[in-house]
């Protein structure tokens, strides 16, 4: 086995597309980006198999391997083995991808890499039979992991679905159920307050909520920021219950999600950019009303009260003022049911998933570390 370094084996070639350049674009050729496929053009950069990476912006370093006849933009560069060394593609690939390029980015606003910089990364060159026969073990493992986030997209589709089966589409309401503002059934409602970056410490022993941790009608645990709070009145203000409902009011408008017991065991705030409505749970099941409220009914509603159109923003007024369907409790606790149980499923997915991703780092470990 060789141990050579990225620029032995590879060299690099840039694109001068962008993507502003595609808007007339139209053909049988695949352009991709930073998030992956743009669009089909009339021409292609790369008539064989190669291995992109961005370099510019957000995602610096992620890496892809894109197929014959096809192109990226700018803020991408192309990886291209080199003529006369027995290279398998799709070990290159995943020996690049080992290999964390990100790590290499400099610049404070627009971050890059170089591929002065990162050429130098070692590169174990097995013989070409063992290079496939790698590339074959690393296949296997993101085809299961390529299935197990189809599963877990399509168990939310499901969800999706089975709201509208029991329920109708909320425009038409084809069930008659009452309609009623949201604030006949609000009993506490409050915003989170500024200025708790003060108590945000990497021991602490409680958790501040925020908007990225609330999303798809949940409010995920992964990366909550741990703090200190103060004993003070706006401290408990702004301290969440189990079953309270969580909506974004700033940015992305309409993000809802339900605390759940281990979040308010735990201790839990939230910042401005978030508001806590308390609902009268004899009518309303808060889980029931977060579907609601991320279905396009919902979202139409939120858009067409956004208080400005520079700045996104929701005030206590149009919160109380959103409208909703209001079927029988029964009917809304067994929709919530339901989704309880796609939830455990979804878990079990979950946990299959990081177990795919943990046996391919040691893996990559083995074969490229």
């Amino acid at each position: 086995m060789k141990r050579l370094t990225l620029g032995d084996v590879c060299k690099k070639a840039s694109s001068n597309i962008a993507q502003k350049d595609l808007q007339d674009k139209m053909g049988a050729y695949p352009i991709y980006g930073a998030s992956g496929l743009i669009k089909q053009v009339d021409f292609y950069q790369q008539d064989k198999e190669y291995i992109a990476v961005v370099k510019d912006g957000a995602g610096i370093g992620r890496t892809m391997l894109l197929p014959a006849y096809s192109s990226v933009i700018g803020t991408m560069q192309y990886l291209l083995p080199k003529e006369g060394i027995p290279i398998d593609i799709k070990y290159l690939f995943y020996a690049v991808e080992h290999m964390n390029l990100a790590k290499y980015f400099s610049g404070a606003t627009i971050p890059h890499i170089y591929f002065k910089d990162y050429q130098k990364e070692p590169i174990n060159i097995p013989d070409i039979d063992t290079q496939r026969k790698t590339s074959r073990i690393f296949d296997k493992i993101d085809a299961l992991i390529t299935s197990r986030k189809e599963q877990r997209t399509k168990l939310d589709q499901i969800v999706k679905s089975r709201f509208i089966e029991m329920f109708g589409d909320p425009k038409s309401n084809p069930n008659s159920y009452p309609i009623s503002q949201l604030s006949e059934h609000i009993e506490f409602l409050t915003s989170g307050s500024r200025g708790w970056a003060q108590y945000c410490v990497d021991n602490g022993s409680e958790w501040f909520i925020t908007i990225k941790n609330v999303k798809g009608c949940r409010i995920s645990i992964d990366n909550m920021q741990p703090i200190n709070a103060p004993d003070n009145a706006e401290a408990k203000r702004t301290k969440v219950q189990e079953g309270d409902l969580l909506i974004s009011i700033t940015a992305d408008l309409g993000r809802t999600g339900v605390v759940t017991k281990e979040i308010a065991d735990h201790g839990a705030y939230i910042n401005q950019h978030l508001t806590c409505i308390r609902l009268n749970k004899e009518i309303l099941n808060p889980l029931y009303v977060a579907f609601f409220m991320e279905s396009p009914a919902g979202k139409e509603q939120f858009e067409s009260k956004n208080q400005s159109a520079v700045k996104a923003g929701l005030n206590f007024n149009s919160i109380n003022s959103l409208r909703l369907l209001v079927p029988p409790m029964d009917e809304q606790n067994a929709f919530v049911g339901f989704v309880h149980q796609i939830d455990k499923s979804k878990l079990a997915i979950q946990k299959s998933l990081e177990k795919l991703e943990i046996l391919k780092k040691a893996l990559m470990q083995k074969y490229f570390g």
